[in-house]
């Protein structure tokens, strides 16, 4: 059965009208989280959450691609670093090959390194009957190797479910992805004011001008410390990555520790829509949350399914310890097509999606390449 926990409050109604975390550059994926003390006293006035527009649908609907998702159970799944990891968000660094999992199927993302512990462990209470293992994520070292900026930063895991099907999957099938994570009481979570976990989709999609580019959206889980001014207890909260202008938007509250169950779906009109709910059951429409077309872009297609740990970058600091399971991909497929049909065949030609949106060249936060040190 499902596990209702308490939530304080949902979403705003408009997402135009939503307050903003931050602000991002559409090229910049990274975890930011600017609340003002005086936003952290607002916060506990949420409206109720909205109806779902009629191109919206559950996460977790059609087809289940069962090689393209993971349930941790194999005994055999491990997951090689192969360190150094990579900075180039940083210090235009690589340091490739990057880590990978004995299944194939995570990667380490080549913009930012794997958190430091990627390992199976037993599930947490509450989980999803039948499970035996979930998927811990923890990071310290979350910056560049060998230096410390004592700042927030953050690791990448990939599920590049494009590696499986030799392409991405277009909007047409109307793919969705899902995850259960864990909520770990309050007393274990790094304590600090911020962002620390990041469920997220690589996408490609079509801007105002008609050129392509990368981007990606998703939802946050944010800490709001009871050491922090003008928060009276610990509690956590969904953010998601974005409206029309770029603009994070603060959801849920979340003020018990326990299972969650997230989910993005993609409608073919190009829209992002974003739903979750307590406890480990499937999700269903009164799960929504939001739909947007971030930063104005209408979503062509989605490559892959990944996730961001992060901690303050001071090389003490652990990030609070992620635990996931069940990380699946569905599609609907097109009028006269199967799920078998998104496989892509030897020789078969398909739509790839590269980025044609024009750039200044980008160069990494602390890199010397960079006149003013800042990336993009």
């Amino acid at each position: 059965m499902r596990r209702y926990f308490s939530i304080a409050g949902s979403l705003a109604l408009a997402i135009l009208l939503a307050q903003p975390v931050q602000a991002q550059k559409a090229s910049d994926d990274s975890i930011n989280d600017s609340a003002t003390e005086e936003s952290l006293a607002e916060e506990a006035q949420e409206p109720p959450r909205p109806q779902a527009p009629r191109n919206a649908f559950v996460p977790g609907t059609g087809s289940f691609l069962a090689n393209c998702s993971d349930d941790f159970e194999d005994e055999k799944w491990s997951y090689s670093p192969r360190l150094p990891k990579s900075s180039y968000e940083q210090d235009d660094n690589q340091r490739g090959p990057g880590g990978i999992s004995s299944n194939g199927l995570w990667h380490e993302g080549a913009k930012r390194g794997t958190p430091d512990v990627v390992r199976l462990v037993g599930t947490p209470d509450g989980g999803i009957e039948g499970s035996r293992a979930s998927l811990l994520m923890q990071t310290k070292n979350s910056g560049m190797p060998g230096r410390i900026t004592n700042e927030q930063m953050q690791d990448d895991l990939l599920m590049k479910f494009d590696s499986k099907l030799g392409r991405p999957i277009p909007v047409e099938w109307r793919p969705s992805c899902t995850v259960r994570v864990y909520v770990p009481e309050f007393d274990q979570w790094e304590n600090r004011t911020g962002a620390s976990f990041g469920m997220r989709a690589d996408c490609r999609g079509k801007t105002p001008q008609g050129e392509t580019d990368a981007y990606w959206p998703g939802m946050f889980l944010l800490f709001r410390s009871e050491t922090s001014r003008n928060v009276e207890q610990d509690y956590a909260q969904i953010s998601i990555r974005s409206n029309q202008r770029g603009q994070d938007i603060r959801s849920l509250n979340i003020t018990e520790p326990g299972w969650w169950t997230m989910g993005l779906s993609f409608s073919p009109d190009g829209m992002i829509h974003y739903y979750a709910s307590p406890g480990v059951d499937d999700l269903t429409e009164e799960d929504y949350l939001a739909s947007s077309y971030p930063y104005n872009y209408k979503c062509l297609c989605l490559r892959n399914f990944f996730f961001n740990v992060a901690n303050w970058d001071n090389g003490k600091s652990w990030s609070t310890a992620w635990v996931i399971d069940d990380p699946k991909v569905f599609v609907q497929p097109p009028a006269g097509m199967t799920a078998n049909d998104i496989y892509r065949k030897k020789g078969q030609r398909v739509a790839m999606y590269p980025v044609t949106k024009k750039s200044e060249e980008e160069h990494g936060k602390y890199s010397r390449k960079s006149a003013f040190g800042l990336f993009r």
